[in-house]
């Protein structure tokens, strides 16, 4: 193969790529079953290599099949968007190929993460702060719960975990998952999470959090961790860090928040009072892949207190790679991860290209973007709005004329939508109630955008309705 004539023909397919990303006459998504993509791309790896031509089919099947998460119709998941200069941040960081465990490998990423945390940790307010990048905020979330065992318990990294000790946490009823995972891998088990009630609103109710942590001394347990969500997923919620954080300090218990969805709101001078108080926690989960669009994955773990990341880690007295001699920090001192990709550099190319005043505007459009459609959903008599709006998610569903179960009826008129490719949105469920999640989290999410979606499902709805009502004469 002529490996010159493969890049020049793949940064043709790129231009193409972007050019056709945000063409509304073309779905988001081909929707094929994994069979049918089977029988349309040749998964299998055989002996022998492909041809050049193959080759350069593979690359155009792989683009043709994907969902075009850049597409502003990719209303979906908690990041959606094409971000520039992040992506040649990427492009150049799989090129120069390198490691975060020590300056001597990654001199120039070394200073640029160093950067990154210093930066983020100004807008948290961690004065002494630390932080490293991590591989997603569940990372994030459970190296966050590993610093607070490791604080109350310092011998169990080298002793492991006391039954004895009967550890809890508490986290929003409403919280990720990720928490019962982290429970698990840290030793301390899942069902020593305790989730706490949350108001209508989704937020954690502090007199029920004291309320838990009282029950779970009265049991002979020892509350360790307490997690604030900042947002939630489904609702967009943000817990009250303040009232948190006063019980935390009462009691000696390490608070975490876990910004993973709506973190990055930190930046909006405009918004940034949902998390009021975020000064006063011990750490903080960000991930810039999330408001911020910088391409998956790009997530920071910062906590209050250096070297509590590096105390962490039982061993470093690895000659064989941290040598010390320059007497430059090594990030792979601080990192659970030996090889770890460079993350940092593309959020850094992507903020130097937008400015802090730039990705402010950016943020606060989420914003504007959310309230546009909520009033969009308020003011149609067949759309109800089924949760106070309080960021960046819109929950609602749409009523037909005719009577028939709404469940199923939203169910589908979402995944007709979905698979049409014109927009596709996420669903969820309040209680026993489903409701169709808009979240506006692309930056340059126009008005026209908000309309154009709303127009796609309501003419789904309408077919669907009509379906219904033919059935029901």
């Amino acid at each position: 193969m002529d490996d010159s004539h493969i890049l020049s023909e793949a940064f043709s397919k790129i231009k193409d790529y972007l050019n056709n990303n945000q063409d509304n006459n073309l779905p988001i998504v081909k929707f094929k079953t994994p069979s049918e993509l089977a029988a349309i791309i040749d998964l299998e790896v055989k002996p022998e290599p492909v041809s050049e031509k193959e080759f350069l089919k593979l690359l155009d099947q792989y683009l043709d099949y994907s969902v075009k998460t850049g597409n502003k119709q990719f209303l979906n998941q908690l990041y959606s968007g094409f971000n520039f200069p992040a992506f040649i941040g990427e492009v150049f960081t799989a090129l120069a190929n390198t490691s975060m465990y020590t300056y001597e490998v990654a001199p120039v990423a070394t200073c640029i993460e160093s950067e990154m945390i210093r930066l983020m940790n100004s807008y948290v307010g961690y004065t002494q702060g630390d932080g490293v990048f991590v591989s997603g905020g569940s990372n994030a979330n459970l190296i966050a719960m590993f610093s607070a065992r490791n604080r109350i318990f310092p011998d169990g990294r080298f002793q492991g975990y006391d039954s004895s000790l009967k550890l809890s946490a508490f986290v929003n009823e409403q919280a990720h998952y990720s928490f019962e995972t982290a429970a698990n891998l840290i030793g301390i088990g899942a069902k020593n999470i305790i989730k706490v009630k949350t108001n209508k609103k989704g937020q954690l109710i502090p007199e029920e959090l004291e309320r838990e942590i009282k029950a779970s001394i009265k049991r002979g347990e020892k509350p360790f961790f307490v997690a604030a969500t900042c947002a939630t997923t489904l609702l967009g919620a943000y817990d009250r860090l303040e009232p948190m954080a006063a019980i935390c300090k009462k009691y000696g218990i390490w608070l975490h928040a876990d910004g993973s969805f709506g973190g990055s709101i930190i930046l909006s001078d405009t918004h940034h009072h949902l998390m009021a108080g975020i000064e006063k926690t011990d750490s903080f989960a960000w991930n810039p892949h999330k408001l911020m669009n910088i391409p998956l994955i790009c997530s920071a773990l910062l906590v209050k207190k250096r070297g509590c990341l590096q105390h962490n880690i039982t061993d470093i007295n690895t000659s064989y790679i941290f040598h010390d001699i320059d007497k430059i920090e090594d990030l792979g001192k601080k990192s659970i991860q030996c090889g770890r990709k460079v993350d940092a550099v593309k959020l850094w190319f992507a903020w130097k290209y937008f400015g802090l005043e730039g990705y402010q505007k950016r943020i606060d459009n989420l914003i504007e973007m959310a309230r546009y459609a909520e009033g969009i959903v308020q003011e149609h008599p067949q759309l109800e709005l089924m949760a106070e709006r309080q960021s960046f998610a819109v929950c609602f569903r749409y009523v037909p004329k005719y009577k028939t179960d709404l469940n199923a009826f939203n169910l589908q008129v979402r995944e007709a939508l979905r698979k049409s490719g014109k927009s596709i949105i996420n669903y969820g469920y309040m209680g026993n109630t489903l409701v169709i999640r808009l979240v506006t989290v692309n930056g340059e999410l126009l008005k026209s955008d908000i309309d154009l979606f709303f127009h796609n499902l309501l003419n789904e709805a309408k077919i669907l309705e009509d379906e219904l009502g033919a059935v029901k004469a």
